[in-house]
This record gives structure tokens, C-alpha cells and sequence, in this order.
């Protein structure tokens, strides 16, 4: 096949956007380390994709269900910090740490709508004592 079009590929997807997603894993697949199941020459991973859909040996559910998994939400692994906290036998560093934790915890929720009205008193004089 010198040259695959939408037209060729379209009787294995359902449409154009699946199109795209599936040769998009696909690539990815091939970038991993999977043997194509088309000769793939001098071509780029994308064409490569693009002819393994249209010859028909690519077995498009099985990509199809490689796609969705990929999107899934990874599982939070059991015993993991909820902190960014870096342990360290340091004392130094562990001083720091601790004054940060503390000014994060001491700081408020600083509220937009009064920065903006603050700035715009500001802007128009109205808060200076120059007059």
C-alpha cells in the first residue's frame, strides 16, 4: 500500500475521531516496543499506524480497550504521604521545613474580590493621604 487514506481505514473504525485516537495509542504502542504488524520500512510510527488499521490484521478492540485504560484514573497507592514533606536526616533542613509548614498553616485565604477593590482604591486615589 503506497499510500493510506481515511477512506482506507474507515471500514475498521467508527469514525475519524475514533480514527485518530486509536493510531494515536497505536503509536504509542509502537514507540513502547510492539512489533507492527505491517512491513514498516522507512516510515514514521503515525503512517506505520495508519497502514496497520487499514490492512485489517490490527486487532482494533483490543486498541480500543488500550486507549480507554490508558485515560483511567491511576489507583492512590496505600501508605503514600499526603504531605510533600522530603525526610532528612539533616537538621538544617528539617528547621526549614518546619518554619514552612508553620507560615503555611498560620497564613489566611486571601480573598480576591478584596485585592481587586484594594488595587482599584489605590488607582484612583482614593486611599492616599497626599490631598
Amino acid at each position: 500500500m503506497a499510500r493510506t487514506t481515511n477512506s482506507d481505514t474507515l471500514p475498521f473504525v467508527e469514525s475519524r475521531y475514533e480514527l485518530g485516537m486509536l493510531a494515536s495509542q497505536r503509536v504509542r504502542d509502537l514507540n513502547g516496543g510492539a512489533a507492527p504488524v505491517v512491513e514498516r520500512g522507512i516510515d514514521k510510527p503515525t503512517v506505520t499506524a495508519l497502514r496497520e488499521i487499514a490492512s485489517g490484521k490490527l486487532d482494533i478492540a483490543n486498541i480500543r480497550h488500550e486507549f480507554v485504560q490508558s485515560y483511567k484514573e491511576t489507583p492512590a497507592v496505600e501508605g503514600a504521604a499526603d504531605t510533600l514533606e522530603v525526610k532528612s536526616d539533616n537538621p538544617e533542613l528539617r528547621d526549614i521545613d518546619a518554619e514552612l509548614e508553620e507560615s503555611l498553616v498560620d497564613d489566611e485565604p486571601v480573598n480576591a474580590a478584596e485585592l481587586v477593590a484594594d488595587d482599584v482604591m489605590e488607582e484612583d486615589g482614593a486611599g492616599s493621604d497626599d490631598e
